[in-house]
């Protein structure tokens, strides 16, 4: 039996980067689809692995605890969940302004999802050589939202370098899981931090203003200053998976601080008098596309997610 840590996964083999630092193909004990795994994927980039060789071909026999994951709703019906990575230190995630345009609902679902886990985030807004005027006015909204509730966000331009040194500088000695819309420019962003890896890029169609999958599986990239970067597919949308309603709340940090002022206990904030978090967003406190995106996780139909 050998030791190792996932670095990519293609859905039916896994490349393991064993402790002395020698990489092996390996496939999965089929045991690992029958216990109730309700995940696309049994197995992530991130996690770590007990391997053995068998007859020239190594199988991963036993998946260690995972310290967290970011995980989202598949695409694929017949399954509950894809989980984009596991054991990080912290998540990077991409958007963009326009081209194409990443909604504040997206944004909200994303930092939900690593709340839960108590993985910090910082969100990068990417682009910013195209704004005009009304785009800089509203990333600069963004920027403000965020900021107040105490994420580190920031722009940058891969195109121009502009921002990249200061997420080199965040990246350095961590595991950090990359993620974001199609399009948004996470392979170029990559690019121009670790110019050797020289992921696959693609122009943003015309017709729909959206990208197309150039990263089609997660991957685990070392990074030349230390740390690594895992490299995951765009996602167009991010369902949220595992919550009950009356936690949402809990990921909302300005939310779940305001929540200590309301009248009831178990508040939903959304109806209730005497209830704080009505009145901060009513005074502007709590913005409204915040609540708006709270609002929407409380409002999940029989796991149809947008």
């Amino acid at each position: 039996m050998e030791y190792g840590r996932v670095i990519k996964s293609t859905g039916s083999w896994y490349t393991v980067e064993l402790e002395g630092g020698t990489r092996v193909e390996c496939r999965i004990r089929g045991k690992f689809r029958k216990e109730g795994i309700r995940t696309t994927n049994p197995v992530a980039v991130g996690d770590a692995v007990q391997v053995a060789e068998k007859d020239g071909e190594y199988v991963i026999t036993e998946i260690g605890e995972r310290k967290n994951y970011i995980i989202r709703r598949a695409t694929n019906l017949s399954k509950e969940a894809h989980i984009l990575a596991a054991n990080v230190d912290q998540a990077l995630l991409i958007a963009t302004i326009n081209h194409p345009a990443t909604s504040t609902v997206f944004i909200d679902r994303f930092l939900a999802g690593a709340e839960a886990y108590r993985i910090p985030v910082t969100i990068v807004f990417n682009k910013i050589d195209l704004h005009d005027a009304g785009e800089q006015a509203k990333l600069e909204e963004l920027l403000a939202i965020y900021g107040k509730i105490g994420y580190a966000c920031f722009g940058v331009s891969a195109e121009t370098g502009e921002g990249v040194e200061r997420v080199k500088a965040l990246l350095s000695g961590k595991v950090t899981v990359v993620a974001g819309l199609s399009g948004v420019g996470k392979s170029s962003l990559l690019n121009r931090i670790e110019p050797g890896l020289q992921l696959k890029t693609a122009l943003i169609s015309d017709a729909h203003d959206s990208g197309r999958h150039t990263t089609t599986f997660a991957e685990m990239f070392p990074l030349a200053e230390g740390g690594y970067v895992i490299d995951t597919p765009g996602v167009r949308s991010f369902g949220m998976v595992g919550m009950q309603k009356e936690e949402i709340s809990h990921f909302f940090p300005e939310i779940f601080a305001c929540a200590e002022g309301c009248r009831f206990y178990n508040c939903t904030h959304t109806h209730e008098p005497g209830c704080a978090v009505l009145a901060a967003v009513g005074a502007g406190e709590i913005s409204e596309s915040r609540y708006a995106s709270y609002l929407s996780l409380l409002d999940e139909d029989g796991g149809k997610y947008r």
